[in-house]
């Protein structure tokens, strides 16, 4: 039997001998794909906010589909009918992708340890200060280690060919000089990097952070080996390097708690009767949900030549919430003093007097 398979193999012409080789790897690797991924939906669960199936679905969905047919082709290349030169460059180019592709595994393997430790560490909470802390240094961590396996294949791959080694070889002689220029031209980039590795670890800002940062408010939204992207309120994004927070000053409103107070400064006549505006204060934080009962605080802060200055003093969850706060309460204080108090609203006093005959 296994002669007249051999006979019949022999009878053949070598082109499409290869390209029936070429097909048959592929069409493996699409039959275990199709064997697999119906197992894999239905461990996925899709009813569940998490499932690592659905985790490893989403990633080596189609990793897989590439990876098991170069397999299957590498074993598969000795029966290929090639000159030696020809068989040789095959080799080489497929001992290339299988290394591409288990370096892209290994990411992919990463991604979904990352996507268990976010379900973990859920920063959708009120008080999220635990997880937003754990959320930044993995984030780091994932892109320092994707950064070393991508360079690591890179030196895999040129050091397999006899050429690269050579120039390699070459570039030695001159490592001295070309260190001491290397690291005055990276200087930045290193200085980014170490700047990244202090951020990840001591932490002034985490990732969904609250930041007043060049006069702008947003939250952190990336941070990565060498900038950090802010997500400004009104969607534009701020991208400064890295170093930045570590060299100058910023206002990082989620440090420590997301609680903040909000504050309100009313501008009125010296005539309006401070104690009927706290009681009206208290029952418009009473009666909104964003108030969150713990600090309710009418002052008069200031007197000037036209005005006097009342502050309203509120505490709330989050920014976010304040700000939301500050608006309301600015509006039902201002509508409450124009419908009661008219008279009470800023004003300019000037005093005629008649001279006499």
């Amino acid at each position: 039997m296994n002669e007249k398979i051999q006979q019949v193999a022999q009878n053949i012409p070598s082109p499409i001998w290869n390209l029936l080789i070429i097909s048959i790897s592929i069409l493996i690797g699409i039959l275990i794909r199709m064997l697999l991924s119906p197992i894999l939906k239905k461990q996925a669960k899709p009813n569940l906010p998490y499932s690592i199936w659905r985790s490893i679905l989403k990633h080596f969905n189609q990793t897989l589909t590439v990876f098991i047919p170069l397999i299957v082709f590498n074993v598969l290349l000795p029966l290929m009918r090639l000159n030696d030169t020809s068989l040789a460059f095959l080799d080489k180019l497929i001992e290339t992708s299988i290394t591409v592709a288990f370096a892209i595994i290994l990411i992919r393997i990463i991604r979904i340890l990352e996507d268990y430790l976010f379900h973990k560490f859920d920063i959708n909470k009120e008080d999220n200060l635990k997880e937003r802390k754990i959320r930044t240094q993995i984030q780091f961590i994932r892109k320092l280690v994707v950064t070393l396996i991508v360079i690591v294949m890179a030196s895999i791959i040129l050091l397999s060919f006899e050429s690269m080694r050579k120039i390699g070889a070459g570039l030695l002689t001159g490592v001295g000089i070309g260190g001491i220029i290397i690291g005055f031209a990276a200087q930045k980039s290193l200085g980014n990097l170490l700047a990244g590795f202090q951020i990840a670890f001591t932490q002034p800002l985490r990732m969904d952070d609250v930041l007043i940062v060049e006069g702008e408010w947003g939250k952190v939204e990336e941070i990565n080996l060498t900038y950090v992207v802010i997500n400004i309120w009104d969607k534009r994004r701020l991208v400064l390097p890295i170093n930045y927070f570590i060299e100058k000053p910023f206002q990082n409103w989620t440090r420590t708690s997301a609680e903040i107070l909000g504050v309100v400064f009313l501008y009125t006549d010296f005539t309006l009767p401070v104690g009927e505006v706290r009681e009206e204060l208290s029952r418009l934080l009473h009666a909104n949900k964003l108030w969150d009962g713990k600090v309710n605080v009418l002052q008069v802060t200031d007197f000037r030549e036209k005005t006097m200055e009342i502050r309203c003093l509120m505490s709330c969850r989050n920014s976010g919430e304040a700000f939301d706060l500050r608006c309301y309460v600015r509006e039902n204080m201002i509508n409450f003093i124009r419908t009661n108090y008219p008279e009470a609203l800023s004003r300019t006093r000037i005093a005629l007097e008649q001279a006499q005959a």
